[in-house]
């Protein structure tokens, strides 16, 4: 008997936005005291604009200013849905950018999540910047060419970037996340945006455990960058840092192909066959004369190949404590690691034969 009662308040629910969705649709005259309204469909109308939506403003105020905007259609109509979702008192504040002629749930979904920009871009983990101008481009946001050009410069007012030498770019500092960009941004803002979320991002805990480590910020970064290339597993992260490190404290060079793969790219013949990052890697790729080819040169390569996750740089600030050496991939993309050269020759025998 006691399970019934759920379920008929869950029938009654349903019925009441059944029936709420049926008025707001069909019986305006009694809900929104005018004509019919056609906002629940997509019906944009060309042009943009920004509506600024103050802390604490009221719903009837935001919805008043959205229709005078040509946002939605209907001030009404708007109020009823944010009162019936319960969301009046949770619109969050911003200067939010709008198409004209919107679906009126979206605008309310971006007002209640704080979304404020109309174009949302996921920059995944361990791209690099050509990488990233290629994606901003496709989605119509920028030319590639003007964003790479942006991240050239290294003269933006964060406090992480002091570190930085001559001729470096801002590889291994633009954040991995979900963006919203406005349709008008220009290269330096969008690279400012991602250097931003590095700074909110990279907890302040890292600076603190820095000198532990024996590494500069640049270099937590660098290593950070191979790491997240490498690791196909996000558990291994910790495991593959401290094959690095331990190499770095013996004196033996990395070895990481990733480097490899970011010095070869550096050709765009090689870029138009093979992409930024060559699957197959050749015994003269291996030699290739480059500072960031890790197999000819001892340490670090002088900054970032790619621009890796927190849980990368986490991993490099804390790595797992082992003795390992060496590592080899399995065909699911996972690896195996060792200690000496021994095993790690079986290793290469018994899954890369």
């Amino acid at each position: 008997m006691s399970r019934i009662v759920p379920v008929a308040v869950t029938f009654l629910a349903v019925a009441t936005v059944g029936i709420v969705a049926w008025a707001v649709l069909l019986i305006p005259g009694t809900i929104l005291g005018s004509e019919p309204s056609t906002d629940l469909g997509p019906t944009p109308v060309e042009g943009s604009v920004v509506v600024p939506i103050e802390a604490g403003e009221s719903a009837r105020r935001i919805a008043e200013d959205l229709e005078d905007a040509g946002v939605i259609e209907s001030a009404r109509l708007f109020r009823v849905l944010v009162a019936f979702m319960g969301v009046e008192d949770e619109l969050l504040s911003g200067d939010y950018e709008f198409d004209k002629g919107m679906v009126t749930l979206t605008v309310i979904d971006r007002i209640h999540t704080g979304i404020t920009a109309p174009v949302m871009v996921t920059i995944p983990e361990g791209l690099r910047i050509e990488e990233i101008a290629d994606l901003l481009d496709e989605k119509g946001l920028l030319k590639a060419e003007d964003f790479i050009a942006a991240a050239e410069k290294t003269d933006y007012d964060f406090a992480f970037l002091e570190d930085l030498g001559e001729g470096t770019d801002l590889n291994g500092y633009l954040f991995p996340a979900t963006y919203g960009f406005s349709r008008t941004v220009s290269g330096e803002d969008a690279v400012r945006q991602m250097l931003k979320a590095f700074d909110e991002k990279v907890p302040p805990t890292v600076q603190v455990e820095l000198p532990t480590s024996g590494l500069t910020l640049h270099q937590l970064v660098t290593l950070a960058s191979i790491v997240e290339r490498e690791a196909m597993k996000p558990e291994e992260r910790p495991l593959i840092a401290s094959v690095f490190i331990n190499r770095l404290k013996l004196g033996i060079p990395l070895q990481a192909d990733p480097t490899v793969q970011f010095a070869v790219a550096a050709d765009p013949k090689s870029v138009v066959e093979y992409g930024y990052w060559k699957k197959e890697l050749s015994m003269a790729d291996l030699q290739l004369e480059s500072p960031y080819n890790t197999y000819v040169n001892p340490g670090l390569p002088p900054g970032p190949i790619a621009c890796p996750g927190l849980d990368s740089v986490m991993a490099v600030l804390r790595p797992a404590r082992t003795n390992y050496l060496f590592f080899v991939a399995k065909e699911d993309g996972s690896h195996v690691f060792a200690e000496t050269m021994e095993e790690h020759l079986q290793n290469i025998e018994r899954y890369q034969p």
